[in-house]
């Protein structure tokens, strides 16, 4: 269950954010920061994967390589979501990923997310977890990325996380982050 922390709107975007195990989100999708080569190897990836079954992973991998900057939509096997955004940081699992990719990676999920009509989407602080991307940094690129996307899909975007660390980060972009 997610414990809402915050909410803002932006234009006609809701935005709230919740401490909440993404692979337990009921949106229409929610988003796996990947790697290029689609392996679900490690962080939310990898509990999306095991969560969801392996079916998630070989779709993916049939679908690579994905460029970072780019995304695909799979199913979402035996998970709430109805479908996985694969937008990858990373061209290769364990890489270090930059805060242009944190950049991309967003603006790729947004872009899938409106090609497809998802109205809401789950999004973790993408790059923060095995990508070591500072995540204040991350925070400010996903929410300048939030508030640039002037699509009517998504509606309702869910940052989530685990992590209170993370979860500071993108509460203090939220607020402090100019449209």
């Amino acid at each position: 269950m997610a414990r809402l922390l915050s909410r803002t709107a932006y234009k006609s975007m809701q935005i709230h954010l919740a401490k909440s195990d993404i692979t337990e989100m009921a949106v229409d999708a929610v988003v796996s920061p990947a790697n290029s080569l689609g392996i679900m190897g490690g962080g939310v990836a990898a509990a999306l994967s095991r969560k969801g079954g392996p079916l998630i992973q070989r779709e993916a991998m049939s679908l690579a390589p994905i460029a970072v900057g780019a995304a695909v939509v799979t199913n979402a096997g035996t998970l709430w979501a109805k479908y996985i955004i694969h937008a990858p940081t990373m061209e290769e699992p364990g890489l270090k990923v930059a805060i242009e990719s944190v950049r991309r990676a967003t603006r790729a999920a947004l872009l899938a997310a409106s090609q497809r009509g998802f109205d809401v989407i789950a999004i973790p602080g993408l790059g923060t977890g095995l990508g070591g991307a500072d995540p204040a940094d991350a925070a400010r690129a996903m929410v300048n990325e939030l508030r640039a996307h002037r699509q009517p899909h998504p509606s309702t975007v869910w940052l989530v996380d685990t992590n209170d660390r993370i979860l500071a980060h993108l509460e203090e972009a939220l607020q402090t982050t100019t449209p």
